[in-house]
């Protein structure tokens, strides 16, 4: 597919707070806004905004704390995290957005708490429900982090937030360590140890709106769809997506065959794209309309 190029230099707006928040666009048509995970960039998403760059233009964050935006700050809250992109919003007048991970726990709370947003997609969201997001290896990965050892605390992270196949995750730390050095490609890990220290931050807003219920969402409003991976961890998918979807009027859940967490950003974001295509373009026709 031929799309057009990203911006050379990113857009920014400013949030409620007054930290500056950078996006990057690309493509024509009704605006889309990508929201990334925990230790992403808006970079991470570009094979995914290509994608979608022939039928939308689409609005790549970089969230705070990374790229091109202002610093997370010390009374970071996801209350932030939601003005962040209400700003980006109003900008760009989007009214579709598709969150990965963390991002699709921005864009469920952004959009239980405004009507802005028609069209929300949601790739296994960070929502936790009665600890389903273990926060335990939260103080060793922050003397990790003190100690200036990166690598050991991103691989406390891994082990700890069990997300791991059991054979992997009873691998000694040492041995452990070794192994994600070698998965991860050296610009993956540039552009990754920089926000290390944004994500634990990120992780404890998760379980402090933790009550153990999703009821909350039962507030959003607009159509949605909650993807997931068959081969992602159950606690995001075939456990979180169906209670989501019991509280939230207009969505839907679709678990795509042979896919992982990963798929969105670096696995296979061309298949997620034609999810977010079809589920967009279809609404548009059935409810006889463009975007509002």
């Amino acid at each position: 597919m031929t799309a057009g190029s990203l911006r050379t230099a990113p857009s920014t707006v400013s949030s409620a707070d007054g930290t500056t928040i950078a996006y990057q666009s690309i493509g024509a048509g009704r605006d889309l806004i990508i929201v990334g995970g925990t230790l992403r960039t808006g970079a991470d998403y570009v094979p995914l905004a290509q994608e979608l760059a022939s039928s939308f233009a689409v609005h790549l964050i970089d969230r705070r704390g990374r790229g091109a935006s202002g610093a997370q700050g010390p009374d970071y809250s996801i209350d932030k995290e939601c003005d962040d992109l209400l700003a980006v919003q109003a900008a760009t007048g989007a009214s579709a957005v598709f969150g990965h991970s963390y991002g699709g726990f921005v864009a469920l709370e952004a959009a239980r708490r405004t009507g802005l947003f028609s069209h929300i997609v949601a790739y296994e969201p960070g929502v936790s429900i009665a600890g389903s997001i273990p926060m335990a290896w939260a103080p060793r990965y922050r003397e990790l982090l003190a100690a200036a050892d990166t690598r050991g605390a991103f691989a406390s992270f891994v082990r700890g937030i069990g997300s791991l196949p059991r054979p992997i995750a009873m691998m000694p730390m040492w041995y452990l360590r070794a192994v994600l050095r070698l998965v991860l490609r050296k610009d993956r890990w540039q552009r990754m140890e920089p926000l290390l220290e944004t994500n634990v931050a990120e992780h404890e807003e998760e379980a402090r709106l933790d009550d153990g219920t999703v009821e909350r969402y039962r507030a959003v409003r607009g159509r949605v769809l909650l993807l997931g991976g068959s081969k992602s961890p159950a606690f995001l998918t075939t456990e979180l997506l169906p209670a989501l979807q019991q509280v939230i009027g207009e969505s839907t859940v679709e678990i795509l065959d042979g896919l992982d967490h990963f798929a969105p950003d670096e696995k296979a974001p061309e298949l997620v794209a034609e999810k977010v295509r079809s589920f967009l373009l279809a609404n548009e026709v059935t409810t006889h309309s463009r975007w509002r």
